[in-house]
């Protein structure tokens, strides 16, 4: 299969124009201009022309939740729902984020290993959606953030129990619940720490040898100076959250930035309304928070928190116009929901740019993202793993 387009996103802010990308099975074979390209092809074969398009690495949210619905009482709903009546839900939102251009996910909290089921479903072609990198069941303390979704753990042998199985169950990242959350109700506060800095050396010794990331949710400055002292690689919402407001610890940002930690701020999609949740004052205190991170040169990746409350799945195009609303460029913000992402996810030499031998994973879309990034929603084609989705 041959895709032509006026632009094709090769590099950082780098286009070839008049550009083609040549696709053999579920792989990138060639890039390079139209005229090199399109006789390499068959007359049987498909070429797939888009006039006043861009050909871009699909998009990649770097955290969801497959297993809740994006309503006002996800938990409720997931507790009401049996297996098979909750995978039938999650293939139907793997559509959804596959629609929307995003052609790989994070899943950051899974019940009883339905994402990594759904996984084995569309890498074999019987149900459409993106690759899905499931952290199975993520470890929180009994009565902890997400403890209903079975991964309750206390002391190190338990923490390191349930890392390993886990990765026997096939997650590509484990998952640590450092602190509260606000989704879990009568649970520890958002700024509590939950875990001792033992269990969570435990947690991260085991899964990195096995090669496997970590992320760690914390919103609280305790947690995110615990999680990066831990040696975590994604730190996941990341608010610098204590008692009475927040603390972000300049100690701890230069950790990050010099480790090489990646942070997800898992900006709702639905951001502009957080001054009427927060009030005027903490939600600009929460937003400022960010920028500094990225001033400071922390890897930010793109993110929604899809399925908690009001983050549906088609909604990681409207979660980046926050980092424009910051100020970021135009190609820094593709970076994080493509190249930097994958990196962070561990799958920076597969997926994430147009490049030979790279997984071809493509959005053809109208316009110029780079001058405007509302062009994303223009969708034009969405190819995942060398599978054209019509549009």
């Amino acid at each position: 299969m041959l895709i032509t387009a006026s632009r094709v996103l090769t590099g950082s802010g780098t286009y070839l124009e008049d550009g083609a990308v040549l696709v053999e099975g579920d792989s990138i074979a060639a890039v390079g201009p139209r005229a090199q390209l399109a006789d390499r092809i068959g007359a049987d074969e498909r070429h797939l022309a888009f006039p006043d398009a861009t050909v871009l690495p699909g998009l990649i949210d770097a955290h969801v939740h497959l297993a809740f619905d994006g309503g006002g009482d996800p938990v409720a709903t997931l507790a009401e729902s049996s297996d098979e009546k909750l995978l039938e839900d999650m293939r139907r939102r793997a559509e959804q984020l596959l629609s929307s251009g995003v052609t790989t996910v994070r899943d950051l909290g899974d019940r009883n290993g339905l994402a990594l089921r759904l996984d084995g479903e569309i890498s074999r072609g019987g149900t459409s959606g993106p690759r899905i990198v499931s952290s199975g069941t993520p470890a929180t303390p009994p009565g902890g953030h997400c403890h209903f979704l079975g991964g309750e753990v206390s002391g190190v042998d338990q923490v390191r129990d349930l890392v390993r199985r886990n990765l026997a169950a096939g997650a590509g990242v484990i998952k640590a619940m450092v602190t509260g959350g606000g989704l879990t109700k009568d649970g520890p506060k958002s700024w509590q720490s939950q875990f001792t800095p033992e269990e969570l050396r435990a947690l991260v010794d085991e899964a990195h040898k096995a090669g496997v990331p970590v992320a760690a949710h914390a919103h609280g400055a305790d947690g995110i100076a615990a999680a990066v002292e831990a040696g975590v690689d994604t730190v996941e919402h990341c608010t610098w959250m204590t008692a009475d407001g927040f603390d972000l610890r300049q100690d701890v940002l230069k950790r990050i930035v010099e480790e090489g930690i990646a942070v997800c701020p898992a900006v709702s999609p639905h951001w502009q309304m957080l001054p009427r949740f927060f009030g005027e004052e903490r939600a600009a205190a929460m937003f400022d928070l960010v920028r500094q991170m990225a001033e400071a040169g922390a890897k930010l990746v793109a993110g929604t928190d899809a399925g908690v409350q009001r983050a549906g799945f088609d909604g990681l195009v409207p979660a980046l116009s926050f980092y424009a609303h910051l100020g970021l460029p135009n190609s820094k913000i593709l970076n994080m929901a493509t190249a930097d992402a994958a990196d962070a996810l561990g799958l920076g030499e597969t997926t994430g740019r147009i490049a030979p031998g790279f997984r071809a994973d493509l959005l053809v879309i109208e316009g110029d993202p780079l001058e405007d990034l509302d062009a994303l929603r223009t969708i034009r084609a969405v190819i995942a793993a060398g599978r054209h989705r019509e549009q």
